[in-house]
């Protein structure tokens, strides 16, 4: 029997008796936020319009965005990196599981010296893939072409925020590389791991 998504009471400001809201919903009013699903469209939305809104909201106040994803789909990666930039407020990133993928790049993404990732997750960087099956030669060759623009601007990301050689990412990107917390905060995709 499936446990659903757990209620807590909450009091606004302005109201003298507490509500019952999603735990989620909770969390979202301290600037917690949770990528723990396949990145696709739907969730990169949902969480580049709460991180606008929170910094609409106050955008003095960091955010914190805990990442356990095993990756997804490049463009709304890259649409939740581009928001985690563009607002005033420092994001923290938190690894916890598995950031695979987008789920390292967005891992990466957030404010220097406030990426974390907990003792045991694991972290994994590789290059980008495109489907290549039902589909005429054309668009084939468009799609390869579009994916090694996308494989540039991710490798340039990474060498930037980690302060690695271009050469070195890109190499490293051609397999999948795993990665300890300690690892991943050697190769300078987080700045600390968590204690246990």
């Amino acid at each position: 029997m499936p446990v659903g998504v757990p209620k807590v009471p909450f009091q606004c400001a302005e109201e003298e008796d507490e509500s019952w809201v999603d735990l989620y919903n909770r969390l979202y009013r301290e600037r917690f936020l949770f990528l723990g699903q396949v990145v696709d469209s739907e969730i990169s939305n949902q969480l580049v319009g709460l991180m606008v809104y929170l910094n609409i909201e106050d955008n003095t106040k960091d955010q914190y965005l805990f990442i356990n994803t095993p990756g997804g789909w490049i463009i709304p990666g890259i649409g939740i990196y581009d928001a985690m930039q563009f607002v005033q407020a420092d994001v923290h990133t938190v690894g916890m599981g598995l950031a695979a993928s987008m789920g390292s790049f967005i891992l990466l993404g957030g404010a220097i010296t406030k990426r974390l990732a907990f003792p045991h997750a694991r972290v994994m960087m590789h290059q980008p893939a495109c489907l290549f099956y039902d589909v005429n030669m054309r668009e084939t060759v468009m799609e390869t072409e579009e994916v090694l623009v996308l494989r540039e601007t991710l490798t340039m990301v990474y060498a930037q925020r980690t302060g690695k050689p271009f050469w070195v990412v890109s190499k490293d990107m051609e397999r999948d590389t795993f990665m300890s917390a300690t690892e991943a905060q050697a190769y300078g995709i987080v700045d600390l791991v968590g204690v246990e």
